[in-house]
Parts: structure tokens; C-alpha cells; sequence
């Protein structure tokens, strides 16, 4: 007898400020599962208030992973986020949940999901290269790329990506356009359905802007300003995070509160198109209303649906 397909990934998708958390959870609650977060900016210990970080009342006892896991200090990685999610998957099934990722970087969700091999990378490789494209020049490099990858030769646009793209191939002799990721569910994640939350143009921002407020209101200064003596500044991935450059801006008295709060709510909202445009072309997402006063139960019968079309049905039922 074949063995039974696993319980389907859930992967909720979309903007900021439109209620994945919230869906996540309920889902979990529903499904019998345990959430992974897919927003880089949670994983840091630290980065509560201004990330929207879902407090442990929030939680509703459910299991949540990948929150908390960093040093604002540290560099997040896309490799090793996709190495500890696929764990995570096998381990939550394992123990009979359903994993629910959940999050708007998009492309940590691809990673989490997708095939998608990261090309390594060695330092003296590099330096090699960038050395002849001192003397050589950038023309004989891109001459050498057409031979070898005549696909990536045709895309890169400068000498970074030029040396990135012959790095890859001297390093593993593969072109370097073989590494683009595919819409194809990796075998550790499938199968899988996501679940995107859609919400109209004016309440989106109208919801990002309260959720500025409220930040302000709830101390995002303080907060920063705690991060700061921790080493935010030196953070090269949370001294950039939308909000907490501006708060740095105000503690180094370049913004008013006020300013930096417009400033935070321009940045999101602008945030918020490209998450859209992002998630909207994938064609695998399936879209549901924010505000339909059944979302829960619409997402279940999405997640049924999933579960059902796979090749063999889970032995343990969704809801």
C-alpha cells in the first residue's frame, strides 16, 4: 500500500497589515498546527514593536517557530532559513500538525516552498575574478560568461553580477542561470497551498497607517532605542528595516517623532505594492478576502481542497 501523502503546508501570504498573523493562527487552531514565521525581521530578539511581532496572548497556545532567534547584530540568511524550515515541516508533520508558514517576505516563502538551489560562493574565486576584470576588462569577462552561461550573459546588467555569474561557474561548472528558482513545490514542502490575504487599496493604507500609530504609541522609540545599546546600527539587516532606520534617524535628532512616523508609513505603504506584485505572479496563490467575515472557514475549505487534490489524501482529517 503506498504510503499517504503528508498534511499540505499552509503558507499565508500577501501585504503587510493585512492579517496574516491572525489567519495563521486560527488556522493552526483549526488544523491541529504550529506556525514558522517567513517575516525576516522576526527572527530578532529584540524587534517586537515595530515588526508587528505577535505577542504570546496572540499566540492562542499555539506553537511558533523562527520568532526570536537572532541578534540584531547578526545577518540574516536565506540558505540557512530554507535548511531550518524544510526541518520544520518534516518535524511538525511528524508530529501529525499541519505547518503553517506565514509571512510577507516573499522571497523567504519561496525558499521555505519552492526548488530553489542557492549557487555557493568562495571568497578567493572572487577576488580572482575581480582582479581581471582590473586588468583584463569587463569586456573580455562578459566574452568568457556568453560562452559558458550565454542566458545569464544576456541579463546581467553590471560588473557585480558579471563576476557573481563567472564565480558560480568556475566554482561548480554550472551556468549560473541554472540556480533561477522554479514555480515547482520542493519535495520537503509539497504538498502545499498559500492562502493570499487581499484587501482594497485605501483600507490597506488606512491599516498601515493606524498600525504606525499605534507602534508610536506602544514605544517604537523605546524600543529602538534599547536596540541601539545592543548594536541595531551595526545590523546589517535590521539597521535597515523599514521604521527602525527612521527611529534611528529621530534618536540622532534628523527627524521629529512625527517625521520619522510619516516617513515609516510612506516607506510600508510602498512596501506593501511590491509585496502585491510579488505574490500576485505566482499563479499558484489562492486569494481571499481580508475582510470576509468567513475567511476562516473559505481558507479550511482552500486547504481541504489542496489536501484532497494531492495524490494520496492525508489519513488524518484537516478540520
Amino acid at each position: 500500500m503506498a504510503a499517504p501523502s503528508p498534511r499540505p503546508v499552509v503558507a499565508v501570504v500577501g501585504a503587510t497589515a493585512t492579517g496574516k498573523s491572525a489567519l495563521a493562527v486560527a488556522l493552526a487552531q483549526r488544523l491541529g498546527g504550529e506556525v514558522v514565521n517567513a517575516d525576516a525581521l522576526q527572527f530578532y530578539r529584540g524587534m517586537d514593536v515595530g515588526t508587528a511581532k505577535v505577542t504570546e496572548a496572540e499566540r492562542g497556545g499555539v506553537p511558533h517557530h523562527l520568532l526570536d532567534v537572532m541578534d540584531v547584530t547578526e545577518e540574516a540568511s536565506v540558505a540557512r532559513f530554507q535548511e531550518e524550515t524544510r526541518v520544520l515541516f518534516t518535524e511538525i508533520r511528524g508530529r501529525g500538525g499541519t505547518p503553517i508558514l506565514v509571512g510577507g517576505s516573499g522571497l523567504y516563502v519561496r525558499a521555505a516552498l519552492d526548488v530553489l538551489e542557492f549557487p555557493p560562493t568562495d571568497p578567493a574565486v572572487r577576488a580572482a575574478l575581480e582582479a581581471e576584470l582590473e586588468t583584463r576588462g569587463e569586456a573580455a569577462l562578459r566574452a568568457e560568461l556568453a560562452a559558458v552561461d550565454p542566458e545569464s550573459a544576456a541579463k546581467v546588467a553590471d560588473a557585480r553580477r558579471l563576476v557573481r555569474a563567472l564565480e558560480v561557474h568556475r566554482i561548480t561548472g554550472r551556468p549560473f542561470s541554472a540556480y533561477m528558482p522554479r514555480r515547482e513545490y520542493a519535495a520537503e514542502a509539497a504538498p502545499a497551498v498559500q492562502l493570499g490575504l487581499r484587501l482594497d487599496r485605501a483600507a490597506l493604507h488606512e491599516r498601515i497607517a493606524a498600525r504606525v500609530d499605534a507602534m508610536v504609541a506602544d514605544g517604537f522609540l523605546g524600543e529602538v532605542r534599547a536596540l541601539a545599546d545592543r548594536g541595531l546600527r551595526e545590523g546589517p539587516t535590521a539597521s535597515r528595516a523599514i521604521g527602525y532606520r527612521e527611529m534611528l534617524a529621530v534618536l540622532d535628532g534628523e527627524l521629529t517623532l512625527a517625521e520619522a512616523a510619516e516617513q515609516t508609513v510612506v516607506a510600508t505603504r510602498r512596501f506593501a505594492r511590491r509585496q502585491e506584485t510579488w505574490f500576485r505572479a505566482d499563479p499558484r496563490v489562492v486569494w481571499v478576502d481580508a475582510l470576509d467575515p468567513t475567511l476562516v472557514e473559505h481558507a479550511v475549505a482552500a486547504v481541504a481542497a489542496a489536501a484532497a487534490s494531492s495524490p494520496a489524501a492525508p489519513t488524518a482529517p484537516l478540520d
